[in-house]
């Protein structure tokens, strides 16, 4: 990733949750030309996009605990720290929809809501 995107404050990722990973995938890349790579693991198939060789995003499929959402783009802001970014959303009037979580290898992330009912994740890259 490009060392700006770990600023806080910055878009740095974006995330497509469906229940179609693969028609998904074959829609984006005819419509943009992404290209992509798999990372397996044993929760489930990640796969990162690439637009011109450089990872901008992932596809994944809707994880159970999510089940009967509807397909979302969920997009990422980098943050100093997300245990410290969490508990000021709250106490300015948002929610935590995702308590801070870590996700090994890449940093530790958490899904807000604002008071108007968007929702936004947060994330702090382990690999600054």
């Amino acid at each position: 990733m490009n060392a700006e995107l770990f600023k806080h404050g910055r878009f740095s990722w974006n995330e497509l949750l469906t229940g179609d990973p693969d028609g998904a995938k074959g829609f984006y890349s005819r419509l943009f030309g992404w290209e992509y790579e798999i990372f397996p693991s044993e929760e489930m198939t990640y796969n990162v996009i690439k637009s011109g060789g450089e990872e901008i995003g992932g596809i994944m499929k809707i994880p159970p605990q999510a089940e009967g959402q509807p397909p979302i783009w969920r997009i990422y802001v980098t943050v100093d720290n997300v245990d410290e970014t969490a508990k000021l959303a709250e106490k300015l009037g948002g929610k935590i929809h995702v308590p801070p979580t870590d996700i090994p290898e890449v940093g530790r992330f958490a899904v807000l809501q604002d008071p108007q009912g968007a929702y936004i994740s947060v994330i702090t890259y382990a690999m600054k």
